[in-house]
């Protein structure tokens, strides 16, 4: 995010909100001193006379609302691009700045990905840090077929761009059927891989679809698996490869009993839990994912943003 980007989140909750200096601080995980000096230049560059004099205010009040109705910790709201074939590089830059901030300023000592293109470009826009003692994991199993979007190519790079320990998932996101899923998971180290996925302090993850735009239905359903079934069975996208319906909930699918990522319970047992994810192939699945408070931060554009507002069932 840039600093005029900053400059005028941060005079919207001072001057609009009524947030102190320190809860702006704590909420965009900025210091006290540098919301001091966007708040002072937010009146030296005349962005804060009687109204907002710039167009990114819409986007900090969608923000806003969006907190409001879904119980939010924290919203970025990124213009949506012209070109949908940008969508992934500004949902990854919006992100790449949200994380940039997070990780500087609250210092978390673990962090679960998973995988996709969002996650992909986000990786790519971040700025490189230092941190040794942080972990990085994977929170889901990955492809079987070697992708720069897949979990074990994923979780490398954010290792590698924070300097930080990184933990594999050594395993397929689904195993080959329920019985062999349950030999999966008797095994202790896929037992204690999960339970430490579920205990990393920041999770960030992007949600699938049930088009043909999605890499978890191209690339990643078992052969034998039809995204029609899934559809009739009421899915409406997917979050840790968990097919949910339209209130946020697992549909009743062998598959479901067949993927090796945190169950949702534990899931939702992360403190801070990023959902990035844009355009109008995952309206459906993002508000499902809000509906059923599975994301405290949300990273999506601006249309995405109007349309979870308009949704009559909106409120959880």
């Amino acid at each position: 995010m840039d600093s005029q980007e900053l400059m005028v989140r941060a005079a919207w909750l001072y001057h609009v909100e009524g947030l102190t200096q320190a809860q702006i601080g704590e909420r965009m995980n900025l210091t006290r001193r540098r919301v001091n000096e966007l708040l002072a230049a937010a009146l030296e560059q005349g962005v804060v006379r009687i109204s907002f004099s710039s167009p990114l205010a819409e986007n900090v009040e969608l923000e806003a609302q969006l907190c409001d109705r879904f119980g939010l910790d924290e919203a970025v709201v990124a213009p949506t691009p012209a070109d949908p074939a940008h969508m992934h590089a500004v949902i990854g830059r919006a992100s790449a700045a949200f994380l940039d901030r997070l990780i500087q300023v609250r210092k978390p000592r673990s962090i679960g990905v998973g995988w996709g293109a969002t996650l992909h470009e986000t990786v790519k826009l971040m700025t490189g840090a230092n941190e040794p003692e942080m972990r990085v994991r994977s929170l889901m199993g990955g492809l079987t077929r070697g992708s720069e979007i897949n979990t074990f190519e994923i979780v490398r790079s954010f290792a590698k761009v924070l300097n930080a320990k990184c933990h594999y998932f050594a395993a397929p996101i689904y195993a080959g059927s329920e019985e062999a899923h349950d030999a999966i998971m008797a095994q202790p180290v896929f037992r204690e891989f999960l339970r430490d996925g579920s205990n990393v302090e920041v999770s960030f993850l992007s949600a699938g679809d049930v088009t043909g735009r999605s890499l978890q239905v191209r690339y990643g359903l078992p052969p034998q698996i039809d995204i029609a079934e899934l559809v009739a069975a009421g899915a409406v996208g997917d979050l840790l490869g968990r097919y949910l319906d339209a209130k946020g909930s697992p549909i009743d699918h062998p598959l479901n009993r067949q993927v090796i990522s945190p169950d949702l319970v534990a899931y939702r047992g992360i403190a801070n839990r990023i959902l990035a994810s844009g355009g109008p192939h995952k309206h459906a699945i993002l508000r499902a994912a809000l509906r059923a408070g599975l994301a405290t931060v949300i990273v999506t554009d601006s249309e995405s943003a109007r349309m979870l507002l308009r949704a009559p069932d909106a409120n959880r």
